[in-house]
C-alpha cells in the first residue's frame, strides 16, 4: 500500500471566522470536505486556533485582571465549543477527530516530545485527525507571540510531516514592491529565504495575533527540518485541493 502524504494544516482565527466575529461552520465544512476528498492519499493533522474567538460568541467576561488572564479564561471556555463544532461537522463527512493541547515547554523535554509523537502516530494510524491547539490556560505564548504559526512549525518538525500548509487571509506572500503599489503580487516559489525576509511587510491580522512575520519565523523552523511549506488563502473555498491542482496563487517554500 502506498504511503500517505502526511500534511499538517494550520488554520488561524481569521480563516476560521472568515474575518468576522463568529466561527464559520461553513469554513470548517469546507476543510472537512477537502480532507474527505484527499483521505486516500493524504493523512492530516490540524493545528487550529479559534478558542478565544468562539468564546466571544457566547460570553463577555468582566474582570479587573490583566487582559492576558481574561484571554486565557476565554480560551478555557471556547476550547470545548471549538472541538464540538469540529466533531459535529467532521462526523458528517465520515471523519473522526481528537483533541491535543500542547505547550511550548513540551517541545523542550525529550520525554514529552516522544509522548507527543507516539500518541499522534497512534491516532493517525487509526484514522483519527488530531486537532491541536496551545494549552492557553497554562501558557500564553500563542496569545502573546503569534497565531499558532510557531506551534504548527514545531509540531510539523517533530512529526516529520511531508508538508505544512498555513492557511491565512492572503494569496500567499506578496512582493514588497507590489504591496507598496497597491496591487499585491504573490511570490509563487521561494528559493532565497533570506531574501524573502526582506520582502515581508509586518502586518498583524485582525483576530489572530500573528501576521506574515510570524509565518516567516515558522518557515525558518520547517526549513531547518527540510519540510516544504505552503502559505495559502484559507478564506477561499477548496483552498487545499485548489493549491494541489495549482488553480490558485499561493507561496511555496521548499
Amino acid at each position: 500500500m502506498q504511503k500517505k502524504k502526511r500534511i499538517l494544516l494550520k488554520i488561524g482565527s481569521n480563516t476560521l471566522t472568515k474575518e468576522t466575529n463568529n466561527i464559520s461552520r461553513g469554513k470548517i465544512e469546507d476543510v472537512a470536505n477537502q480532507i474527505a476528498k484527499l483521505q486516500d492519499t493524504c493523512e492530516f493533522i490540524i493545528v487550529s486556533s479559534g478558542a478565544i474567538a468562539v468564546a466571544k460568541q457566547f460570553v463577555k467576561l468582566e474582570s479587573k485582571q490583566e487582559d492576558v488572564f481574561v484571554k486565557q479564561a476565554l480560551a478555557s471556555i471556547g476550547q470545548p465549543h471549538l472541538i464540538r463544532i469540529y466533531q459535529e461537522i467532521f462526523r458528517e463527512y465520515g471523519l473522526l477527530i481528537s483533541q491535543c493541547l500542547l505547550s511550548y515547554s513540551d517541545f523542550e523535554k525529550q520525554e514529552s516530545k516522544t509522548n507527543i509523537v507516539n500518541t499522534i502516530n497512534v491516532l493517525v494510524q487509526n484514522n483519527y485527525i488530531p486537532i491541536i491547539n496551545e494549552n492557553d490556560t497554562v501558557a500564553t505564548d500563542e496569545i502573546k507571540f503569534g497565531d499558532n504559526d510557531k506551534l504548527a512549525a514545531l509540531t510539523a518538525s517533530l512529526l516529520e510531516v511531508d508538508l505544512l500548509i498555513i492557511a491565512t487571509n492572503t494569496n500567499g506572500i506578496y512582493t514588497k514592491e507590489s504591496i507598496e503599489k497597491g496591487v499585491p503580487e504573490t511570490i509563487a516559489e521561494v528559493t532565497d529565504f533570506d531574501g524573502l525576509r526582506a520582502q515581508v511587510v509586518n502586518s498583524k491580522s485582525s483576530h489572530g495575533s500573528g501576521g506574515m512575520e510570524s509565518k516567516i519565523e515558522a518557515v525558518a523552523v520547517t526549513k531547518k527540518a527540510n519540510i516544504e511549506t505552503w502559505i495559502v488563502n484559507g478564506l477561499e473555498d477548496g483552498f487545499i485541493t485548489n493549491a494541489f491542482d495549482n488553480k490558485v496563487p499561493f507561496t511555496k517554500i521548499k
